[in-house]
């Protein structure tokens, strides 16, 4: 009993003297941290992950139930093409999970004359939502090609709801047009994402087959609002059933190539590959700066440039002895870098250069990495 009287006595004792010397202890700390930093005593480790080597895997016993075993914080894999030593300017963020969700779902987007709805989801996952939908709006699906994503309805002009989705006035007449609607539901630019067109098209009579869908058909001024109307008016549609999502196997086989690629040499981001035309391919490049903080200074659509400030943190700081960071907190921007979105035969080329003035320790490398993790 007298240790245990003791110990607590020391435990008080000791708890008595960390108060009463806690102010003198934390100055004592800061005093000693500062020291070791200007001496370079503590070394920079912040990139040894970057080089170390794979641990072994944990081999079970041949007695263990294999399945009561499993990850319960999984690593997520990492590309070895991209896992070169990027981080100059210290830790890098960890990966963010979420970017695979946008962060508006169901948004009609609009480009050069053109427009879509974009869902965060696969197209067989759409394929069924967009079948009900155009059962619900009296439209009917005359003729489907899952493995083109296409969508063909009966003609629009003998269902009452159907004109009133297309603005078709008064009552059907053998004088007026007659419409039908074409959906065209592909995989989207960024993963796991759908980008779904409509488009209406005037006929003689029904048509006896799926007809093509036109890449290079323009829609007016009046066809594309109806085409947006459209597209809002399916997307709250399939946002009301989210709930009641199935899966089209035949649908699954939709080309799902991704339409953004990531070109390595010896293990360093040369560029980008985009199986986009050149006006889409630059609208993504300009949102992907945009979304990943890298300052556009100057730009040329024509030319296929864009000059950019991509500076690490500590290459933004102004440091301590800048006199003029005690009167201003905004950093002026700075041409460190060169982006070029160069048009090929079938696809677009985006690749970097270092500005010919710029000593940064960011490359142009470096630089795509961040831009490919925007993009798609």
């Amino acid at each position: 009993m007298q240790v245990l009287s003791r110990t607590r006595y020391l435990r008080c004792t000791a708890s008595f003297k960390t108060v009463a010397c806690k102010p003198l202890a934390t100055a004592a700390g800061f005093a000693l941290l500062a020291g070791l930093g200007g001496c370079g005593v503590l070394s920079d480790r912040s990139a040894d992950y970057v080089s170390a080597p794979e641990g072994e895997t944990i081999e079970l016993p041949a007695s263990a139930d294999e399945s009561r075993f499993r990850q319960i914080m999984p690593v997520r894999d990492i590309n070895l093409a991209n896992a070169g030593k990027f981080y100059p300017d210290g830790i890098p963020t960890p990966p963010d999970m979420t970017s695979e969700i946008l962060d508006q779902n169901y948004a009609v987007e609009t480009l050069d004359g053109r427009a879509w709805l974009l869902v965060n989801d696969v197209p067989g996952r759409l394929w069924p939502a967009v079948t009900a939908y155009m059962s619900d709006r009296r439209l009917g699906v005359a003729f489907d090609s899952p493995l083109l994503g296409l969508q063909q309805s009966e003609l629009v002009n003998f269902s009452l709801r159907a004109r009133e989705l297309v603005q078709l006035e008064g009552e059907a007449s053998a004088s007026e047009p007659k419409v039908l609607l074409q959906v065209r539901i592909a995989p989207g630019v960024r993963r796991k994402s759908t980008e779904i067109q409509v488009r209406n098209i005037e006929v003689a009579d029904q048509p006896e087959a799926l007809l093509n869908w036109d890449t290079t058909l323009a829609p007016d001024s009046a066809d594309l609002e109806l085409q947006k109307r459209v597209l809002a008016d399916m997307g709250e549609f399939l946002k009301a059933g989210e709930e009641k999502k199935s899966f089209s196997r035949a649908a699954s086989g939709m080309t799902s190539k991704p339409l953004v690629k990531l070109i390595s040499k010896n293990e360093q981001a040369s560029a980008i590959e985009m199986q986009l035309d050149y006006g889409r391919a630059w609208a993504e490049v300009s949102r992907a700066l945009k979304e990943s903080d890298m300052t556009v200074i100057d730009l040329n659509r024509s030319a296929g440039w864009l000059q950019v400030d991509y500076r690490s943190a500590d290459e933004r700081e102004s440091g301590w002895f800048n006199w003029f960071s005690w009167f201003s907190d905004n950093e002026v921007p700075r041409h460190t870098h060169t982006v070029n979105v160069t048009r090929g035969e079938q696809t677009v080329q985006v690749s970097a250069e270092t500005a010919v003035n710029d000593g940064g320790e960011q490359t142009p490398s470096a630089l795509l990495n961040r831009l490919f993790d925007y993009l798609y």
